[in-house]
């Protein structure tokens, strides 16, 4: 990921600021952990990106499988017990701990709005959902049905796992229990810096798209000296600094870094990124 130089410095006073505001976060959260012992914030990894449509209105929704060691595994399962359980008349009995994220509205390849879905496994349960399809068909299977009795909803089994896509959307932090129970319950979100308003627009906007420009609103941030920008091959990351707004998206092009631009301007306070696109 390459990082715009020219948004990195900062003053001394906003780094202050900035350490002032992580004391007093940090002083907040043990109290909250104090409070809370048998939940903890984590900040899953991207894992694989899997799109379907809801039955009623055929949208498309995506669901994000990330993966945290901080979620637990569940009981050893070999590839026979799977097939036995998935023949057996109530599969549903073998519960796997997962992490239900709040639904987040998104942009697909064709730049229509559409829904993500957040759910998080563990770690090692994902790697070996990877390496054997019946498993990750599994695992799909699972996240589906676990959004459909949260969410009310009804998905299609039709799905498609995308390929060079881990992720859609911007990656957040979720709240866990830490108690050993069959399923992990969400609470609600932890505290963290506002997300922008932002834009994304390809040009041309019709044909083979050259440009994905994002515009970002960053209302009360009088510099660009307060900006931390990455711009990665398909991923936007930004914060204003002293923690006043954080964004991290995932979008559906690859883009060219090393020619990408980005310029704030300070009396609309919004920062444009211009990005080459390389592939869609």
């Amino acid at each position: 990921m390459m990082t715009d130089s020219s948004l990195l410095n900062s003053e001394l006073d906003l780094q202050q600021q900035e350490e002032l505001y992580q004391q007093l976060l940090l002083q907040t959260l043990g109290q909250i952990n104090s409070e809370s012992p048998d939940s903890k914030v984590i900040r899953p990894e991207p894992g694989m990106c899997v799109k379907t449509f809801s039955e009623s209105n055929k949208e498309k929704v995506f669901i994000n499988v990330c993966q945290s060691n901080s979620v637990p595994p569940p009981p050893e399962l070999s590839r026979e017990k799977l097939v036995e359980l998935l023949q057996s008349d109530d599969p549903s009995g073998f519960r796997v701990p997962m992490s239900l994220g709040e639904p987040h509205t998104e942009i697909d390849n064709s730049s229509q709005g559409c829904t993500a879905y957040d759910v998080v496994i563990n770690q090692d349960f994902f790697q070996k959902c990877q390496k054997d399809p019946l498993f990750q068909q599994f695992v799909i299977l699972v996240s589906v049905e676990g959004l459909e009795n949260k969410y009310n909803l009804e998905l299609s089994r039709e799905w498609k796992v995308l390929k060079n896509r881990k992720f859609l959307g911007s990656v957040s932090e979720q709240n866990i229990r830490t108690k050993s129970r069959p399923v992990i319950e969400e609470l609600q979100p932890p505290y963290v810096p506002p997300l922008p308003e932002f834009t994304m627009i390809v040009e041309p906007p019709a044909g083979e798209p050259e440009y994905l420009i994002a515009e970002i609103k960053l209302p009360g941030v009088g510099s660009s000296l307060s900006l931390v920008l990455d711009v990665g091959e398909d991923r936007l990351v930004l914060t204003a600094r002293p923690s006043l707004f954080h964004l991290d998206i995932f979008h559906p092009f690859l883009v060219d870094q090393e020619n990408s631009v980005a310029q704030y301007n300070s009396s609309t306070q919004i920062l444009t990124v211009t990005m080459p696109v390389v592939s869609s």
